[in-house]
């Protein structure tokens, strides 16, 4: 055998190697794991439950679980996954906070741009609600008593970098007032706490707040998305903030699907193709509407626009974040 042929052929075998990896993806019997780095029980995870079960069928019926690995704003869980082998079987849901990490936190022990983006999942409005007991019945009415109490307000969020604490502090600088903020670990205790009187009002995620507010154990005053909703029922009614007077504001916690670095392209592709899939799946939007989450039907679904749309995030939230001066060591 030449020379040659002995270079020929071991490259010929090499592209049929590749090959054979790529169209073996996803592994018949293989499981997957869906790593969220927040615990269980939260608005992160129910996307990522109910995501798991529309996957399953367009990648050939696997075995879908979830890893909860919460602590420290979400970066503990981020950095499991960063690290994960890149094959394409362990891959990230999170949030925001990919986009919001970089500014508050000074080290960070993954980068943004690394990760495999695999497409965006849905968005989810939030919603300003205060205390039962609140005197303010419209969001004029609290604006007006947010001014007459000034100092004396107090604004719960879920902790560093939630989206309760994204969305507070867009509102304080939207009113250009500052308030005593009451930080919580996690959403939970927090509502409680708002159901019970003990802090007057905070700003959240529909699929925290909806349950509470169909029940009246609070009360809602108007959405931070542009358009008002039209799903849950319960909020049909509410004005959107800029309709407030808050002109231009605009948030929404969205959530997407990312792969380790190095994770094969062709891998990548068969990914964003079962999530596309699966982003159609009827159920599953009807889960999500339920929780007054909006599902992706737009180009950001795709790879490419999935990062384009996470960099303007990082570029939006980050000068943000550095005016309230509010980092995490």
């Amino acid at each position: 055998m030449s020379p040659l042929f002995k270079l020929t052929f071991a490259a010929g075998a090499a592209v049929l190697a590749l090959g054979a990896q790529a169209q073996a993806f996803p592994a018949p019997g293989k499981t997957f794991t869906l790593i969220v780095p927040f615990s269980a029980g939260g608005p992160t995870d129910k996307v990522a439950r109910d995501l798991a079960e529309a996957l399953r069928k367009p990648l050939g019926g696997a075995t879908i679980v979830i890893d909860n690995a919460a602590g420290a704003g979400s970066t503990i869980g981020t950095a499991k996954a960063f690290r994960a082998p890149p094959d394409g079987y362990t891959l990230l849901v999170t949030h925001v906070g990919m986009a919001t990490t970089p500014a508050l936190y000074r080290k960070l022990p993954y980068v943004v741009d690394e990760f495999e983006f695999a497409g965006l999942i849905n968005e989810v409005p939030m919603v300003v609600v205060g205390k039962p007991t609140l005197e303010a019945n419209n969001f004029k009415e609290l604006t007006a008593w947010i001014a007459q109490n000034k100092g004396k307000v107090n604004m719960a969020n879920a902790g560093l970098g939630s989206a309760s604490h994204l969305c507070g502090l867009m509102l304080q600088q939207a009113l250009k007032t500052e308030m005593t903020t009451v930080p919580y670990k996690g959403t939970a205790p927090a509502m409680t706490d708002l159901m019970g009187g003990q802090v007057d009002f905070m700003c959240d995620q529909t699929t925290n707040t909806t349950s509470q507010v169909e029940g009246k154990k609070i009360k809602a005053y108007a959405v931070s998305t542009p358009k008002r909703l039209t799903q849950p029922a319960v909020y049909k009614d509410l004005p959107t903030l800029d309709e407030a007077g808050l002109k231009g504001f605009n948030v929404s916690i969205w959530h997407g699907l990312y792969a380790p670095k190095g994770t094969p392209a062709a891998v990548v592709k068969t990914l964003n193709d079962a999530l596309k899939v699966a982003l159609k799946d009827p159920d599953f939007i009807k889960k999500e509407e339920g929780l007054g989450a909006i599902v992706v039907n737009d180009a950001r679904a795709n790879s490419a626009e999935h990062k384009k749309f996470v960099q303007a995030e990082v570029a939006k939230w980050g000068p943000v974040i550095k005016a309230a001066g509010q980092y995490a060591d």
